[in-house]
């Protein structure tokens, strides 16, 4: 009877241990060229180990109620998370508003120097976590969604240390396709077949990085179009698609983990 006791307060401990484990969501806030950035920092603290860190760059709409949920969901146990404010603390578009988006986004197309320094900011923030958050700082990467998947692939071409960066439904565009030739990371960018807005650009992107020489994946998903893992995305050009949204994230994980232990 004593056994079955102290089995059973074993058993409420452990439950009540996971009950107290939480995603964290961490403010990180930094100055740059005199705007402020508001983040934040997503991770299980259910366990001290360390584990790689992302930067993670939302689609168009910044850092918004679902993004910080789609940042859960793929952090889990697996990776801590920088949810990252590109535009500033100022500028906040209202989530379904595409023209405050699209005015968020529009000066850093235009000037695509300042989106590298800003990514890369972020990069040096996520970093700077290590100390409180259990991040492996040997093991660090970039993922991005839509216009968060631009970006992306715009601090892999700034030369960054990362050791992969992955692009969803991302733009493929550049300023300068000689900035392939600076690429350290393997590059993975995943794109609906049916994208209009993206894959007009596909066949200049693999001329880019074809001149460079980092380790690349350009992956067209068939049947699918532009956000295909924006869940609350439901028109014709830009929808959801539960298919296609697994099978990304799980390629997702796959290149992420080769690049991290440097298998091929």
């Amino acid at each position: 009877m004593r056994f079955i006791r102290l089995c059973c307060l074993a058993l409420l401990a452990a439950l009540s241990f996971t009950a107290q484990a939480k995603m964290v969501h961490r403010p990180v806030e930094w100055t740059l060229d005199g705007t402020h950035f508001k983040s934040v920092l997503v991770y299980d603290d259910a366990s001290s180990a360390k584990r790689p860190g992302l930067v993670m760059v939302p689609n168009w709409y910044g850092i918004t109620d679902t993004a910080v949920k789609k940042a859960d969901m793929i952090a889990g146990k697996n990776y801590v998370i920088l949810l990252t404010d590109m535009y500033g603390e100022n500028v906040r578009p209202a989530p379904g508003n595409a023209d405050q988006a699209k005015a968020a986004t529009k000066p850093l197309y235009a000037d695509r120097t300042l989106m590298r320094k800003r990514i890369n900011e972020a990069l040096t923030q996520l970093k700077a976590q290590a100390g409180t958050a259990p991040i492996d700082l040997t093991k660090l990467a970039a993922i991005g969604f839509c216009f968060g998947g631009t970006t992306v692939l715009d601090l892999a071409r700034s030369g960054a240390d990362v050791a992969a960066v992955v692009s969803f439904h991302g733009g493929l565009t550049t300023d300068n396709p000689a900035l392939a030739k600076n690429i350290k990371a393997r590059v993975l960018a995943m794109n609906g077949a049916d994208d209009k807005g993206t894959m007009p650009d596909a066949d200049k992107f693999m001329d880019e990085m074809r001149g460079g020489s980092a380790d690349w994946e350009f992956l067209v998903i068939g049947n699918a179009v532009h956000c295909f893992t924006e869940t609350e995305e439901n028109s014709p050009g830009c929808k959801y698609d539960p298919r296609a949204a697994a099978r990304s994230y799980r390629l997702m994980h796959d290149w992420l983990n080769a690049a991290f232990s440097g298998a091929p």
